[in-house]
C-alpha cells in the first residue's frame, strides 16, 4: 500500500490520541471506516500510543483521505459537543420570497463552492444527523497558507429552519464569508448572531425551537406541597404555620407559572450590560455634568442557571416573582442583555 501523507498520519494520529478509551470502540464503529475485522486485530489492552499507531496503519492500508479523518473529527466533537461554546445564528427571508424545496445535497454542494471559490485553502466536510440537520466542519486557511486542520469551525444546521449554531471560531475575520455561504446555500436573505450562547447545543436548540417543555424529560411532579414544605417545625404557633404555608403555596404557583414543570434548558451564564445617564434632583455635584453613560456589567453564573434560578424563591432566597430580565431567558431567546434608558 502507498504510503500516507506525513501530515495527513499526523492528523489521524492526534485525532485519534484525543479519543478517550471507554469511547474508543464506540466512535470507530460509528465512524464505520475500519471494518469489524480489522478493528479484531487490534489489541485494545496495550498503552494507547500503540493502539493509536496500529489503527492509523489500518487506516493506511484502506487508503485513507483527508475527509475520512475530517468525518472521524466531526464523530469525536459531536461526543464532545460541550467542550466548545455555541452561537446561534437566525437567518430570514426578503419580503415576497417564495418558499423553496429544499434539497440537501443542493446545499452542501452549494455551501462549499462558495467558500472555495473565496478562499483557495479551505476544508469544507459534512456528516448529515438526527432531525434533517447536518454538521458541517470547516479548516481555515488563507491564500497562502494550507487550512489548519487543528483549528477547525463547527456548523450544525436543521433544515429548513432559519437557525445555525456555530463554535465560536478564533478567526472572527471569516464569519462575513460563513455568513453569506450559510445564507446563499440555504436560500434566505440575511443573517444576524443572536444574544444566545452556551456549551449546551440540545438546550440552545431547544430554547430557539420553543421545544423545552416536551424534548426535555419531565420531572416527577407527584410530590405534594406537603411534602415540599421544607420542614416545619411541628411546636410553631398554627396560625404561623397556615401563613407559612399559604404563602409556600403561593410561592411554588408562580414559580410554576413562570418556569413550568419541566427540567429548564442549560445555561451557563447570563449577562447584563447597563447603561444609565446619572440622575439627581441636587443641582451641581460631579456627576451631573457627565455627559458619558455610567456603565455597568452584571453577570450571572452556574452550572445550570434556569434550574438555580427556579429554585431561588422556593428556597426563600428571593421574592417570587423574580425580576421579568431573569425569568424572560428562554422566552426572548437570549442571554445577553443590553438595558440603557428609555
Amino acid at each position: 500500500a502507498k504510503e500516507m501523507d506525513e501530515t495527513l498520519a499526523e492528523f489521524f494520529r492526534r485525532t485519534i490520541l484525543k479519543i478517550p478509551m471507554p469511547e474508543m470502540m464506540t466512535v470507530l464503529k460509528t465512524w464505520n471506516f475500519l471494518s469489524e475485522n480489522q478493528l479484531q486485530t487490534v489489541n485494545f489492552r496495550q498503552r494507547k500510543e500503540s493502539i493509536v499507531q496500529d489503527l492509523v496503519l489500518l487506516c493506511e492500508e484502506n487508503h485513507a483521505s483527508l475527509n475520512d479523518a475530517a468525518l472521524l473529527d466531526i464523530i469525536y466533537t459531536q461526543f464532545h459537543r460541550h467542550q466548545k461554546i455555541w452561537d446561534v445564528f437566525q437567518m430570514s427571508k426578503g419580503p415576497g420570497d417564495d418558499i423553496d424545496l429544499f434539497d440537501m445535497e443542493q446545499f452542501k454542494s452549494s455551501f462549499k463552492k462558495i467558500l472555495q471559490r473565496a478562499l483557495k485553502n479551505v476544508t469544507v466536510s459534512f456528516r448529515d444527523a438526527e432531525e434533517n440537520s447536518v454538521w458541517i466542519r470547516i479548516a481555515w486557511g488563507t491564500q497562502y497558507k494550507k487550512p489548519n486542520q487543528y483549528k477547525p469551525a463547527y456548523v450544525v444546521y436543521y433544515s429548513q429552519t432559519p437557525y445555525a449554531f456555530t463554535s465560536s471560531s478564533q478567526l472572527k475575520s471569516n464569519l462575513p464569508l460563513l455568513g453569506q455561504a450559510l445564507t446563499v446555500a440555504s436560500k434566505h436573505h440575511q443573517i444576524v448572531k443572536m444574544d444566545l450562547r452556551s456549551r449546551y447545543l440540545d438546550s440552545l436548540k431547544a430554547i430557539v425551537f420553543k421545544q423545552y417543555n416536551q424534548s426535555f424529560e419531565t420531572h416527577n411532579s407527584t410530590t405534594s406541597l406537603q411534602e415540599r414544605s421544607l420542614g416545619l417545625d411541628i411546636n410553631m404557633d398554627s396560625r404561623i404555620i397556615h401563613e407559612n404555608k399559604v404563602e409556600k403555596e403561593r410561592v411554588q404557583k408562580v414559580t410554576q407559572e413562570i418556569f413550568g414543570d419541566y427540567p429548564q434548558p442549560r445555561l451557563e451564564f447570563a449577562q447584563y450590560k447597563l447603561e444609565t445617564k446619572f440622575k439627581s434632583d441636587l443641582n451641581g455635584g460631579i456627576l451631573a455634568e457627565r455627559e458619558e453613560p455610567l456603565r455597568c456589567l452584571v453577570k450571572f453564573s452556574s452550572p445550570h442557571l434556569l434550574e438555580a434560578l427556579k429554585s431561588l424563591a422556593p428556597a426563600g432566597i428571593a421574592d417570587a416573582p423574580l425580576s421579568p430580565l431573569l425569568t424572560c431567558i428562554p422566552s426572548k431567546r437570549k442571554n445577553y442583555f443590553k438595558i440603557r434608558d428609555k
